[in-house]
């Protein structure tokens, strides 16, 4: 489904909630796509099971190395920490609005769309996220749910967006085959 497309994950250098990258991840590589890791720092990221340190990842690229137009696709994890960090820093914010104004999915998850607030880009959206981001994302002007998964394609791309970890299923699936083509 995703042969020879590529799929930027974005995480800050700490605080990314593990399972909502690897099962991603892993969603991606099995679909037949290569996920790539793009951070604000070289090196490594730390991941966590909620607030326990869990897995450390490799960093392939940097937010201010790479752009929208080396990849296919992209993927927000959650974590509390990860996109309150990612949002502080204008490249990585500035990556990922290129998504939209190129027209590509992109699939958030949990607290992930906090760096989306800060890009400017769910105004006239619907989506999902962990409850607490409700009314951000309400005073940034995109329409919250409660559901596992919303997929939005009111904009110039589809945006796939999921509550927390138990929704992963649902979310991995719709952004594989947003990313494949066949989402919206």
């Amino acid at each position: 489904m995703l042969n020879g497309k590529t799929i930027a994950f974005l995480v800050a250098p700490e605080g990314i909630e593990q399972v909502e990258l690897t099962e991603p991840w892993n969603a991606v590589k099995q679909a037949g796509g290569t996920p790539r890791l793009v951070s604000t720092e070289k090196g490594q990221v730390q991941a966590f099971n909620h607030l326990e340190p869990a897995d450390r990842f490799p960093v392939d690229a940097t937010a201010d190395e790479v752009s929208a137009a080396d990849f296919d696709g992209l993927v927000l994890p959650g974590g509390v920490a990860n996109p309150d960090l990612l949002r502080t820093v204008p490249e990585a914010v500035a990556f990922a609005k290129g998504f939209f104004d190129a027209g590509k999915p992109v699939a958030a998850i949990c607290h992930a769309p906090w760096t989306l607030i800060e890009a400017g880009v769910v105004r006239g959206r619907k989506v999902t996220s962990w409850p607490s981001l409700r009314t951000d994302l309400g005073n940034a002007g995109a329409e919250w749910e409660d559901r596992e998964v919303v997929v939005c394609s009111a904009g110039p791309n589809t945006l796939i967006t999921s509550r927390k970890p138990d929704d992963l299923k649902a979310f991995c699936q719709a952004a594989v085959d947003a990313f494949s083509g066949g989402g919206g």
